[in-house]
């Protein structure tokens, strides 16, 4: 590559101002102006590309209504009776307080389809009850908020996907669909991790609640339960688009908080949703600037250019799988997760297609990797997170989340190399893939 050409030097100046600190969407645009300045082109084509890409992408509106969703959720007392309920099921096991945190992102997934709406709501919660009186050391439990949160947008429904489905063309339900067992298979690892990690240093055990207190407490948390159930009931069933599906669920969480729960006022209204849209805005400013930087790589030919090296390079599949792996994981370390779904996973799509890999289980596989950058040093935006929640030291919350990052490697390898267990329930609802 010419380092003195107009892409080289797009690139250049787009990472230049995102390492200075400036947002990594007005980065690209920034960039993408330069690149059409210096080909001869109207730059009236950042703004063509924004807004064609921005209003003509009904998908695109799941995402604040899926933030939305999990606000509502977060300032109402949703997740304090999912998190008795979650202790009524595993509480009374050494560990117990720990599984809770698993089996609460596995229940909060099906909520709101963030990573970081889970470590900042429930995960917080989490935290100050594992360290309360002591029974937990800050950093373990930061460390299993933070891992347990990388459930969340891989079981449905999930924003991640749904961007994926954005830059992919691939089902939103038929997605949703195929992380369902990647999530649970991860839960079930990371609680594998608890059991032993509970052992070794002498967890405590939770008084066991009382039989009299299950129907009460199953009944508090009844409303908030239905939420998933309504929601994945109106995709699957054909009711609702996920997009539809998204504002029923904000509008559910909404009603439910008001005027059952009774927990949310005029303030903490107005609040989330001031939270919510700061939220979106950010998001929003990603995608338009990878909307924009898009038409730059597309105009310099790049998916086919690199489909047509990697071709050349004869990559099996599963070669190429491994391939992609390796180099998301390495970027997760160091670049944000949306930031990759909308520059580097596009490029790699047209060579996934001609090897025939299924969109719908690539979209799973990337989605974890990028799901594991979250959590792997040194960007790791969950460790930030929590680690700003409970004020351990980094260096001691990554020793804690080291054992069970390892695991979720082991579920991504599982997850690359079985495509049938990922794709198992999308068939069962009809998917040909």
């Amino acid at each position: 590559m010419n380092l003195a050409s107009p892409f080289s030097l797009a690139v250049t100046l787009i990472t230049a101002l995102a390492l200075l600190g400036m947002p990594i969407g007005l980065s690209m645009m920034v960039g993408s102006i330069l690149y059409l300045w210096m080909m001869g082109l109207d730059l009236g084509t950042v703004a063509e590309q924004f807004l064609n890409g921005m209003y003509s992408n009904y998908v695109i509106l799941a995402v604040p209504l899926f933030v939305l969703a999990a606000e509502f959720m977060n300032i109402g007392s949703m997740t304090e009776r999912l998190l008795s309920f979650c202790n009524l099921l595993v509480g009374r096991f050494r560990g117990g307080l720990a599984m809770v945190n698993v089996v609460q992102s596995i229940i909060f997934a099906g909520m709101s389809g963030s990573a970081i709406a889970d470590a900042a709501g429930t995960g917080g919660l989490m935290q100050s009850m594992m360290t309360r009186n002591g029974r937990y050391t800050p950093s373990f439990a930061a460390a299993l908020t933070a891992v347990t949160s990388v459930i969340g947008p891989i079981i449905p429904p999930s924003i991640p996907m749904v961007v994926y489905a954005l830059v992919s063309d691939a089902s939103i339900g038929y997605l949703f669909l195929a992380g369902m067992i990647p999530g649970l298979l991860m839960a079930a690892l990371l609680t594998v991790q608890v059991m032993v990690t509970a052992r070794r240093r002498n967890f405590p055990v939770e008084p066991a609640v009382p039989l009299r207190e299950v129907p009460k407490i199953t009944w508090r948390a009844l409303p908030a339960l239905m939420m998933p159930v309504i929601l994945l009931g109106c995709i699957y069933s054909g009711i609702t688009t996920p997009t539809e599906a998204a504002a029923i669920a904000a509008g559910y969480a909404l009603l439910v908080s008001t005027f059952i729960y009774r927990s949310i006022s005029a303030q903490a209204f107005y609040d989330g949703l001031a939270k919510s849209a700061k939220t979106t805005t950010s998001i929003g400013m990603l995608i338009a600037g990878s909307l924009v930087f898009n038409y730059v790589v597309t105009l310099e030919n790049i998916p086919d250019s690199l489909r047509q090296v990697m071709m050349g390079w004869d990559l099996s599949p599963t070669g190429f799988l491994i391939f992609v792996n390796l180099i998301l994981l390495l970027l997760g370390c160091v670049l944000e997760g949306t930031a990759i779904l909308l520059i580097i996973v596009p490029v790699f799509i047209p060579t996934a297609q001609a090897l025939g890999i299924d969109m719908v289980h690539f979209g799973v596989v990337v989605v974890v990797n990028i799901m594991l950058g979250l959590v792997t040093p040194p960007y790791g935006l969950l460790l930030f997170i929590v680690a700003k929640i409970s004020g351990a030291p980094m260096r001691a919350i990554v020793k804690d989340a080291t054992p069970f990052i390892l695991w979720l490697i082991v579920s991504l390898i599982i997850i690359t190399f079985l495509p049938d267990l990922v794709l198992w329930l999308p068939r069962m609802f009809g998917y040909q893939g």
